[in-house]
């Protein structure tokens, strides 16, 4: 497993790479979506993160995933269609992906690995997990699904206070 964040790449949901490299210095919030679920309307608020914060640093990540409930059962395209659509998502997306299990993407193997959630478990429970890496490349926080991410923007502040170190 690679032990710096900014080492990974993520497969784009338009068929680009998403080079974890060329976001140093930033600030990340990871998501892994779907489509199809009852917290699905926070593409809203993760879309306004995105507005407001991005010229300060902030870069929002979707990454579509399918192991909750079978609620993203699109493919690339439809997941963007509906992204852009229903939400008017421009943040980038990743291409569907495992986050949980022997397939798991590797970045997301080490966001939990880094940040395990509620009594050290490391599994993601659920769609809108969330994960905030700092300027520095380490992971800040792990945020539940159910926390929404309006109610993130104290730690985002924080986070585009903070200087890079690496």
């Amino acid at each position: 497993m690679s032990a710096h964040f900014h080492d990974f790449t993520l497969p784009s949901i338009n068929g680009d790479t998403l080079q974890m490299s060329a976001y140093h210095g930033q600030v990340m919030l990871f998501v892994n979506t779907a489509s199809q679920c009852g917290f699905t309307p926070q593409y809203t608020a993760l879309e306004e993160l995105w507005k407001t914060y991005r010229d300060r640093g902030l870069v929002v990540v979707g990454c579509p995933c399918d192991q909750f409930g079978n609620q993203e059962p699109g493919d690339e395209a439809e997941i963007a269609q509906f992204c852009s659509l229903r939400y008017d998502v421009t943040f980038p997306m990743s291409a569907k992906l495992d986050v949980n299990g022997d397939q798991a993407h590797p970045l997301w193997r080490w966001l939990r690995v880094s940040a395990p959630g509620l009594l050290g478990t490391e599994s993601i429970k659920w769609n809108f997990t969330k994960f905030l890496v700092g300027r520095d490349g380490k992971v800040i926080d792990r945020f539940a699904p159910t926390v929404t991410p309006e109610s993130l923007v104290p730690d985002i502040e924080r986070a585009l206070g903070a200087s890079s170190v690496t």
